[in-house]
């Protein structure tokens, strides 16, 4: 396995940028320079994530979302902990 995390990844297991292997291995996002833990769906090139709002759910079951805009910086949890 790389050490190279996709533009794109998404905890949803129906969204096409799904990954459940990356997922395994635990990804971490710093966003605006502070750690977040509830991110849904990253993408680096477009520079957005998308989180979750509150404990409301969609009709489908999904938890709401809100896309914001500004630096990503995904990294591996394992590799973190290995550089400290």
């Amino acid at each position: 396995m790389t050490d190279t995390l996709p533009d794109r990844l998404s905890l949803n297991p129906r969204s096409p940028f799904h990954d459940a292997a990356l997922l395994e291995r635990g990804v971490g996002i710093v966003f605006n320079g502070q750690e977040r833990t509830n991110v849904e769906e990253y993408c680096i090139s477009e520079g957005w994530i998308r989180c979750a709002v509150g404990k409301a759910l969609d009709r489908h079951g999904n938890p709401m979302t809100m896309k914001v805009n500004g630096k990503v910086e995904p990294y591996f949890l394992d590799t973190k902990a290995g550089d400290n």
